[in-house]
């Protein structure tokens, strides 16, 4: 099949042919209709944290046909389509039985989306309803990252909601946000690139002031936020948030930062800011994703700016490590 590779930190990646996979017992194959590049899957060729290793095939968001199945493997038929929840587990742990997976003890993260094949597991796919498209069930994962986040944040009716960030997670968390009920959503970025899009999906306004960040959302929302959503992962965002935040009011955490942060820890105690990390989604989450994009719901479609053909992925690969107009790309390997 044909593929492309993860060679050494700092370095392109390769495209290049691998051998057809085949499933081993309890697991097919899927013939991958599409995936998104994620901003994680950059971060992983820059950082040593993540732990690739030379020949690693990156990739987690994605979905496609199933073509093979394993001894053992039951729930699915060849040539249903199926969107592949990235999140490995036992299947049968506590954990697992109340959809918590990623607490699961063999809990690992499914790679493989850029190429023509993937071996997953039955316990991590969702039948794809005739409505939705391959695209469609390549964005349910990061959605249901965002809808996490905002699950955890304790959100009510009438909040005033700030998102830090204009990425796809961060869009995503405004829409969840807004569905949820948030009074005003304010979307801020050191860019404007993002700006019709981040109010195409639910924020009611966008800031974009370098000089004046605490000030200029303070002013978008009419007064402090009710919760932060830092949606970026750069040290000294948390501490941003704290200025930017009410007093008793929450941060929710979900911009992956590997690098160690500082913040003053007795302007967030003299708030009783209530500080809250999110990581993955549930099952349950997952499917409610699925089910708003059933619904209906348009506008988490208008993250996809681009569709590209495999052999197309290294070149672009590289450009996105730069700020660039683009949202979310999605790989085509049939292209």
């Amino acid at each position: 099949m044909r593929a492309v590779t993860f060679q050494a930190l700092h370095t392109p990646l390769a495209y290049e042919t691998l051998p057809d996979p085949t499933p081993g017992e309890g697991e097919l194959v899927v013939r991958i209709g599409r995936c998104g590049i994620c901003g994680s899957d950059l971060h992983m060729t820059e950082d040593a944290a993540y732990g690739c290793k030379h020949g690693d095939v990156l990739g987690h968001e994605f979905a496609g046909e199933v073509v093979a199945l394993g001894k053992g493997a039951e729930g699915f038929r060849t040539g249903e389509l199926v969107s592949v929840s990235p999140l490995k587990s036992c299947g049968h742990c506590v954990h697992c039985r109340k959809g918590e997976v990623q607490w699961c003890a063999q809990f690992g993260l499914q790679g493989g989306g850029y190429a023509e094949f993937a071996v997953t597991r039955p316990n991590q796919c969702v039948k794809l309803p005739e409505a939705l498209t391959l695209a469609d069930g390549a964005i349910i994962e990061p959605l249901a990252v965002a809808l996490h986040g905002v699950n955890l944040s304790g959100i009510r009716p009438g909040d005033r909601v700030l998102v830090l960030g204009a990425g796809p997670i961060g869009l995503a968390t405004a829409f969840w946000a807004k569905r949820a009920g948030a009074s005003k959503v304010a979307v801020q970025d050191i860019s404007d690139f993002q700006q019709q899009r981040a109010l195409d999906m639910g924020a009611d306004v966008f800031v974009v002031d370098p000089a004046d960040p605490i000030g200029g959302a303070e002013r978008a929302l009419d007064g402090k936020a009710d919760i932060v959503f830092e949606c970026v992962g750069l040290p000294g965002l948390i501490a941003q948030a704290v200025d930017q935040l009410r007093n008793r009011g929450t941060i929710l955490l979900l911009g992956l930062c590997t690098k160690p942060d500082t913040f003053n820890s007795f302007a967030m105690l003299s708030k009783e800011v209530r500080l809250v990390t999110s990581a993955f989604f549930t099952v349950q989450e997952y499917r409610a994703a699925l089910d708003a994009l059933a619904a209906g719901a348009i506008e988490p479609r208008l993250l996809v700016t681009d569709t590209i053909a495999l052999e197309a992925v290294p070149e672009v690969y590289e450009s996105l490590k730069q700020r660039t107009s683009q949202c979310k790309v999605m790989i085509a390997p049939g292209f």
